[in-house]
């Protein structure tokens, strides 16, 4: 495993640039975000989220979150945001909100488990948002554990659970730990809750009024 030890403030590109050529290569690697370390691989590979999979022992029926570098990349690649989604982003991104939209093509089918939607973010951690810059696409961002336990929120605990099974670790210290991203599907008319997190529901339903 590559570690790449980086200023999470001021990242260093040369060593995001290698991240994101393991990426593309088919790799896996683990990063910190503004909650927990996640876990980085192609979206568009089967065989890197298949990877992603046997990692976590996680079953192939659980979708992956993915994060984007900002809502540019993501419309990119998925079209324009509707209205409901664009009022949640404009007001809580970078931020640990999560929203589920329409899956776009070019998607590994096990990223989505076969749901036709996506779960994706924009991370307030300037390390998360360079890695998905340089790759030119957005990232899984699924937990840095093994499916089941606690998140992990330094570098050593991700080390210690899945060193031997990564390709790379960027290593930007302690990440914030705290709530993980609250989830909303704005897929519909109206905005649903799909799992309560560090962004209150109230805060959420103000912010539509």
């Amino acid at each position: 495993m590559v570690n790449l030890r980086i200023d999470t403030a001021e990242p260093d590109q040369s060593l995001v640039s290698r991240a994101a050529a393991i990426l593309r290569a088919g790799g896996i690697v683990a990063y910190p975000t503004d909650t927990f370390y996640a876990l980085a691989a192609n979206p568009a590979s089967v065989a890197a989220i298949l990877q992603l999979y046997r990692i976590k022992g996680r079953q192939v029926d659980q979708a992956i979150p993915l994060i984007a570098a900002n809502v540019e990349q993501l419309e990119a690649c998925a079209g324009k945001l509707e209205r409901l989604a664009r009022t949640l982003v404009e007001r809580f991104w970078p931020g640990p909100l999560t929203i589920v939209i329409p899956a776009w093509d070019g998607l590994a089918d096990a990223v989505h488990a076969g749901t036709g939607t996506v779960a994706v973010r924009v991370p307030a951690h300037p390390a998360a948002r360079a890695l998905a810059a340089a790759c030119g696409w957005p990232i899984t961002s699924t937990s840095a554990n093994r499916s089941g336990d606690p998140a992990l929120a330094t570098p050593e605990a991700v080390r210690l659970a899945l060193g031997p099974d990564l390709d790379a670790l960027i290593d930007g210290g302690t990440s914030p730990g705290g709530q993980s991203s609250t989830i909303v599907d704005v897929t519909g008319r109206e905005p649903r809750l799909v799992r309560a997190g560090a962004v209150p529901w109230d805060r959420v339903l103000e912010c539509l009024q």
